[in-house]
């Protein structure tokens, strides 16, 4: 018998991990797997081949849903099974793994060679597969609003361009097959795309400066990703950060310790790149000192991390998704995205942001601009102060600032605030958790 090859396999004896090499060889040019063989291709003989005869055309079927032809043979009164798998025409998986015969051994196929696998069986991107569970009706109007009035305000499309119907808008971004909406226009338009695609939203967390692992507090801004686009940048600066305050003549003037530009390049980036079928969302953590912006990914095989700091043609994992964010005015084209997020760091002084590719996961880490970080502490709170004296400080600034505000000026958790507020005996909160406010209590005064 002939050795093992690409399209050959010997087993000695029959195993139902065994179903991984018919799946590997189903994805591939085809082959023949013989039972009852020994790596020399010797017959050995295999046991129970009548039961075998019918197990394993079931078992592939089930398992994988296609059909093998399994023939009895015999070999100087050795009974031995063939297995003829055909090479598939659509992408065959076992229990969601997919397999792929290379030369005489069989590979699981993961991250980039899986999506190259995937693209060159479907002839689809991951957000080009239409769906069948969400109709043109089902999308969201706000989302789709959103989406007009930037590519009108930005010049990618004219106002003629967007006034149309739906189906229009959408065939017009390609967004559509027969009819049938992509995953793309999930992902884009409909407002709860985490009910179909687990883990799309974005998770932002402030944290303490340094390696510290507490958590002051997060939000979670979910929606299509018109939405998250149009609020995760408002959210970041408006709740995460401190401006540092300067005057020029007599003008107040807030600076901070990000380029806006940038981190709203690398957020959009993150948002049209991101391996969404893997369910974990964007997470973006914030520190005065630095800023860590994570997605799943799936580069081309031959690309590092060097490729992307030069100049290099776009190759977009999801290329609807990065086609309507610049239509709608978001996203750069032909690739200059890291060339505009350093270019605005270095606008304001910055250094350039570094990059990590970890697996499947992409990090964009930015450096605060050292002389926009503020204080941990305010400058109207002495630093030789107790906490609690701090914490008062800023009760008197704001009756309505929350423990969770005061925590994070402090650098401290909101179980430390909780914890000192308790034993204070010259503050009480009135009315509800939302919309109350703090009173100062004058202990001398009867």
């Amino acid at each position: 018998m002939k050795n093992e090859s690409q399209n050959i396999e010997f087993k000695e004896s029959w195993r139902d991990e065994y179903l991984k090499w018919i799946c590997g060889f189903a994805n591939a040019q085809g082959g023949k797997l013989y039972i009852g063989v020994n790596d020399s291709g010797n017959v050995c003989g295999a046991k129970d081949c009548k039961k075998l005869l019918e197990d394993i055309p079931n078992k592939v079927r089930d398992t994988m849903g296609i059909f093998v032809d399994v023939n009895l043979l015999t070999s100087d009164q050795k009974d031995y099974l063939e297995i003829v798998v055909n090479a598939s025409t659509f992408p065959v998986s076992y229990h969601g793994e997919y397999h792929y015969r290379s030369g005489s051994t069989k590979q699981q196929l993961q991250g980039a060679a899986l999506t190259e696998f995937l693209i060159k069986k479907t002839g689809y991107q991951w957000d080009s597969t239409p769906i069948d569970w969400i109709g043109i009706d089902d999308l969201d109007k706000e989302s789709l609003d959103i989406f007009r009035r930037e590519a009108v305000r930005t010049g990618r499309m004219s106002l003629m361009d967007v006034e149309c119907s739906t189906h229009q808008l959408l065939d017009k971004l390609g967004l559509l097959d027969n009819g049938k909406l992509k995953r793309a226009a999930v992902l884009l338009f409909y407002r709860y795309p985490q009910r179909f695609i687990t883990g799309s939203y974005v998770k932002i967390g402030k944290f303490p400066s340094g390696n510290s692992a507490e958590l002051l507090y997060q939000d979670t801004v979910e929606g299509s990703l018109m939405i998250m686009a149009d609020r995760t940048i408002d959210l970041i600066y408006l709740k995460y950060l401190k401006a540092s305050i300067s005057y020029q003549h007599d003008v107040r003037v807030e600076s901070f310790p990000y380029a806006r530009e940038a981190v709203r390049e690398a957020v959009f980036n993150a948002l049209i790149h991101s391996k969404w079928q893997d369910g974990i969302p964007i997470q973006i953590r914030v520190q005065d000192d630095v800023m860590y912006i994570s997605n799943q990914c799936s580069f081309p095989s031959d690309w590092t991390v060097e490729d992307i700091l030069r100049p290099h043609r776009s190759r977009p994992y999801n290329p609807l998704l990065a086609s309507t964010f610049y239509r709608a005015g978001y996203i750069e084209s032909w690739g200059r995205g890291i060339e505009k997020i350093e270019r605005e760091c270095y606008n304001i002084g910055a250094s350039a942001p570094v990059y990590q590719i970890k697996g499947d996961g992409f990090t964009v880490k930015f450096d605060a601009l050292r002389v926009n970080v503020p204080q941990n502490v305010p400058q109207n709170v002495p630093q030789n102060q107790r906490i609690e004296e701090q914490i008062l400080t800023l009760i008197q600034d704001n009756l309505s600032i929350t423990r969770t505000e005061i925590a994070a000026r402090l650098n401290v958790s909101v179980k430390t605030i909780a914890r000192k507020i308790k034993t204070m005996s010259n503050v009480v909160y009135v009315g509800h958790a939302k919309g109350g406010h703090w009173q100062i209590i004058n202990p001398n005064k009867q």
